[in-house]
């Protein structure tokens, strides 16, 4: 598999402090699954291991072939299902207790209609867990993404569709915000040259292959300036936190 940037890999080494931040999202999602589960935009794969044991059913769900080809060779006892959404068409209303999706919505375009389908999936009583980039903690314009949310922003969306809507987050100890401030430091080096701003004027088709470019540069630069700090981060550096402005995810939980 090639990986990009934005999809990041447990085999590049640069990678692991982004890779242990999106891991700690499923590790928190273990206690609070149950029954049937539904995961939107399983990507590579980083969590099925972790919950696969911790429901009746597994039904994973992404856009990728080359990816739910892979992975449908390795969990013999998942479901995957090939599909861009939404709308959500190959599942049936009121078929999941559980749904999580992990750094998706920032991608669809459609983000209220996004919530609508999983509502729809769900049973009544039903559970579902998203997280997506706190957006006050971002460093600069990511062109993959759409649009990114203010903690008072999804759970407002979400409040419209959910009976109960609980707003989370995930933040850093101190090694992970050592490694933010290092990252920020690094990317203001590099966004000093847009005089212009030109990474919010400009259309996200130009600037996604300068971003991945510099994106990758930055966090090799990142690893051989502190391979020690970018290798040892684990999830356990990353934690589950109450809503805060400081939290690097928002992580929401929805009951319908």
């Amino acid at each position: 598999m090639n990986y990009t940037t934005e999809i990041t890999s447990d085999k590049i080494p640069s990678d692991n402090p982004i890779h242990q931040r999106l891991l700690k999202a499923y590790i928190i999602a273990r206690d609070l699954i149950n029954g049937d589960l539904l995961e939107i935009g399983c990507g590579e794969g980083r969590g099925i291991s972790l919950l696969s044991s911790c429901c009746r059913r597994y039904v994973a769900l992404d856009k990728i072939t080359e990816t739910i080809e892979h992975l449908s060779c390795i969990y013999k006892n998942v479901e995957f299902i090939n599909a861009t959404i939404p709308p959500m068409d190959e599942i049936a209303d009121n078929s999941f207790d559980t749904v999580v999706s992990f750094q998706v919505i920032e991608h669809i375009k459609d983000d209220r209609r996004f919530l609508e389908e999983i509502h729809r999936v769900l049973k009544p009583g039903g559970k579902a867990m998203i997280t997506t980039p706190n957006i006050e903690k971002t460093l600069s314009r990511n062109p993959w993404h759409i649009r990114e949310y203010t903690a008072q922003g999804l759970e407002d969306l979400a409040s419209g569709i959910f009976s109960d809507v609980i707003m989370k987050g995930i933040a850093g100890d101190q090694k992970v915000m050592k490694y933010y401030e290092m990252n920020k430091r690094s990317v203001e080096k590099i966004t000093r040259f847009d005089i212009f701003n030109l990474q919010y004027l400009l259309p996200a088709s130009v600037l996604k292959i300068p971003y991945e470019l510099l994106n990758r540069f930055n966090r090799n630069r990142l690893k051989n300036s502190n391979n020690r700090l970018v290798t040892d981060i684990s999830h356990e550096n990353y934690l589950f936190e109450d809503n805060n402005p400081e939290n690097l995810d928002l992580f929401c939980i929805m009951q319908k």
